[in-house]
């Protein structure tokens, strides 16, 4: 059953880049003697994670732009000025999405858009987050050397296999997902002040990125940007103990009552990670309830005052497509009949 399911999503996957392809030409487009419509790629890194895509394009959701015209998702994310897609990847996922072929599907596609990548390894079989950090069931009884050895060759065929795809460049790879507390527990968890297996771990998958795209930029990715000391326990420790990482990533979901706080405490916290580190930030994620009153001014907040702080290399809105209830997820930035809210003219 496995197997089949594992087929029945590389077939959709590979029926939606065929899809995509056709459409080529539609929308804005060269039509005819129109000259089609150039976009600014460079720069600021306006994004968004839009991993649910394919999933949720093989159950019939369809995406329409501000006036109702039906249109493929990314299409409508890059008229909306976004320039990069964050992907997240699992080892051995039970249907499929996620994984490797997955993964592949859906970075061609933003790569055939001109749109940049960000590749999130999350070296579990599904997710892994502050609270889970759980072993790939292949992985389970490894040692610290196999398991880093398999951190270090699953991020190596992941990335060959993009280049294989023709994709000549994967701007960042995160090596972990919001590792708040260390991965792949519990060998890799931060217990006591011992940082020493987390930082080995880390450096598997950075020295497998870096031999794959010598060029990438490595994130350690780490929750709750507005919180300084999470992130200075966390990259002391992976410092100290020999972490290697290029771009520290921040995960940011502000509340209604207290966003211009949390954004103003992020947008600080960035300048003076800067200046601890000497290495730039990434605002990884962020969200807000779709339907909120606050989701605009709180996402042109962050946005612009984002731009002005030079260590900041971009913002990533996470799964916006999220519409109408999918997987019970609220924080998108499309309304219910499919359309981009407000929220998302903060990337224009």
């Amino acid at each position: 059953m496995k197997k089949m399911n594992i087929l029945k999503t590389a077939t959709a996957a590979l029926l939606s880049l065929f899809a995509v392809s056709l459409s080529a030409c539609s929308d804005d487009d060269t039509v005819g003697a129109q000259t089609a419509k150039t976009y600014d790629m460079g720069g600021f890194a306006k994004g968004a994670d839009v991993s649910w895509l394919t999933e949720m394009e093989a159950n019939d959701i369809a995406f329409y732009d501000a006036t109702g015209r039906k249109n493929d998702c990314m299409k409508i994310l890059r008229s909306l000025g976004m320039n990069a897609i964050r992907l997240r990847v699992w080892v051995d996922p039970a249907d499929g999405w996620c994984g490797q072929q997955d993964v592949v599907a859906k970075a061609v596609r933003a790569h055939n858009l001109g749109m940049r990548l960000m590749i999130d390894f999350h070296y579990s079989d599904s997710w892994a987050d502050p609270s889970k950090q759980n072993i790939p069931e292949a992985w389970k009884n490894y040692t610290l050397e196999e398991m880093k050895q398999a951190v270090a060759n699953h991020t190596r065929t992941v990335l060959e296999a993009l280049k294989k795809a023709g994709i000549d460049s994967v701007e960042w790879v995160q090596v972990g997902n919001e590792t708040t507390t260390g991965m792949l527990w519990p060998m890799g968890k931060v217990s006591n002040g011992n940082f020493a297996n987390f930082a080995q771990l880390v450096n598997a998958g950075y020295d497998a990125a870096k031999e794959v795209y010598p060029k990438t930029k490595v994130i350690v990715h780490v929750d709750q940007g507005n919180k300084l000391g999470k992130f200075t326990w966390l990259f002391d420790g992976l410092k100290a103990a020999g972490g290697k990482w290029d771009v520290i990533g921040m995960s940011l979901y502000p509340g209604d009552s207290d966003w211009t706080t949390e954004v103003a405490d992020c947008l600080t916290n960035i300048e003076k990670l800067k200046q601890r580190y000497g290495t730039d930030i990434v605002i990884s994620e962020v969200g807000m309830d779709w339907n909120s009153e606050q989701a605009e001014p709180c996402l042109r907040h962050l946005v612009d005052g984002a731009k002005k702080v030079p260590a900041c290399e971009g913002v990533f809105y996470w799964e916006p497509e999220c519409y109408n209830g999918w997987k019970q997820y609220a924080k998108g930035a499309f309304d219910n009949s499919g359309k981009p809210t407000k929220a998302l003219d903060a990337f224009k």
